[in-house]
């Protein structure tokens, strides 16, 4: 593999109902005008978490849908994230294509660790077993800590109030498993992502989401062309 600085990471987080799929659609389309348009060759790869590979989407099933203890469920979304690095995100990145995911590490934080209570301490230890790039890339030199592991060039948050997003939802589908938590868990794992968010502030951008789809599109340009990803 070649640098892992060539690359783009993108990660959507937050609450089913906050609108992460409407803009992450939208931004997809929005990295393959800029490059459609100019002499860069990038592609622009759109994928998920859990999920994003055959072996971690049938995890994900069962992730989503059968019944177990935190633990048990944090190894499973760790595995399918290793597979997911592996086979999809690292060599994409390693191209210098740019990588949007629908969720990613934070949401393991913020919905087993915010949402369950389980201890971060366990979290972060398979964290660092899972994104060590040091494991992921060969050609890796980098010898800070912070620098080894795998994490998003931004993550856009999507903030909805729980009540908010259970309004949205109702009817829609039939729930999984965390969709049909009661709105304090959710509450928890808005908290989850406050944490992550107070731990790592410039990886982060916040975006209300309790507002017209418009002014959240308008919002979610705004960060990421302030990063000089976006012409």
């Amino acid at each position: 593999m070649t640098s892992v600085k060539e690359g783009l990471f993108i990660s959507f987080e937050g609450i089913d109902g906050a609108g992460k799929s409407t803009h992450i659609d939208a931004l997809v389309a929005a990295f393959k005008t800029q490059y459609g348009d100019s002499k860069v060759a990038k592609n622009v790869i759109q994928t998920r978490e859990p999920g994003g590979t055959p072996l971690a989407e049938k995890l994900r099933q069962l992730i989503l849908n059968d019944a177990m203890d935190a633990l048990t469920e944090s190894f499973l979304v760790f595995a399918a994230r290793r597979d997911h690095l592996n086979l999809v995100i690292e060599p994409a990145l390693a191209r210098g294509d740019v990588v949007l995911s629908d969720r990613f590490t934070d949401a393991t934080f913020a919905y087993q660790g915010g949402g369950r209570g389980f201890d971060l301490k366990t979290l972060s230890t398979l964290e660092q077993w899972t994104q060590q790039i040091r494991w992921l890339d060969a050609n890796f030199t980098g010898k800070n800590d912070e620098e080894t592991i795998r994490q998003p060039d931004l993550t856009i948050w999507f903030d909805l109030p729980p009540e908010i997003a259970a309004q949205r939802l109702a009817g829609a589908r039939v729930p999984d498993k965390f969709e049909a938590q009661p709105v304090e868990f959710f509450r928890q794992v808005a908290a989850g992502y406050q944490k992550r968010m107070d731990d790592s502030p410039s990886r982060f951008a916040k975006i209300n989401s309790n507002q017209s789809r418009e002014a959240v599109w308008r919002d979610v340009l705004a960060a990421v062309k302030s990063r000089g990803f976006l012409a």
